[in-house]
């Protein structure tokens, strides 16, 4: 079976970054049958950090990166602070071998508060996994503060983001996305 982690950044209990990760996870899920292992990092914060100080993981350290480097796919989502991912997220990468995810797909998403920070998944994360020579799909999911009352356009990005990394599991092509036609009046009374 299919084994996908979900590393969810999120410092908050419960946080924006956590019901995201959950949303990728289950789209994901709903097109293929898969073995989910969520990694809540706010729960391993002390022993990322006691790894960084010392160069020793910890028993559940040691798990937790196996079952990420192991996965046959990952879905990352971190909060934005400061224009970027977070001290926490990057630490926990900065743990991982520099190899472990070479070629391994990955679906990236990000939370924040206002639409502005959504360049986080082109300008630090694309980059970072770039580097890591992992398989990014090209959907990255960016969730602002507005986005969770809106009707559609959150979901259909899970949704799309999640329909490419199946593809990219299976070989099978992506869908196309549906085009939405936005009437003028709509687009004059937002």
């Amino acid at each position: 079976m299919t084994t996908i982690a979900v590393v969810s950044a999120g410092l908050g209990d419960p946080s924006s970054s956590h019901l995201l990760a959950t949303r990728l996870a289950e789209a994901v899920t709903r097109e293929l049958p898969a073995r989910v292992r969520t990694v809540h990092l706010r729960d391993h914060a002390r022993d990322i950090a006691d790894n960084l100080v010392t160069g020793f993981p910890s028993a559940a350290l040691r798990e937790v990166v196996a079952d990420v480097t192991g996965a046959d796919a990952v879905i990352f989502v971190t909060p934005t602070f400061n224009a970027s991912y977070s001290g926490l997220f990057k630490s926990f990468v900065d743990v991982l071998d520099p190899e472990s995810l070479v070629g391994t797909p990955v679906l990236i998403a990000a939370t924040g508060g206002s639409e502005r920070h959504s360049l986080v998944l082109d300008h630090a994360l694309r980059p970072l996994f770039a580097y890591l020579r992992a398989v990014v799909v090209p959907t990255g999911v960016y969730a602002a503060s507005a986005d969770w009352g809106a009707p559609r356009g959150l979901s259909e990005r899970v949704d799309r983001a999640a329909g490419e990394l199946v593809a990219l599991l299976t070989g099978a092509p992506a869908r196309k996305p549906v085009e939405r036609f936005t009437p003028f009046e709509e687009l004059l009374n937002r």
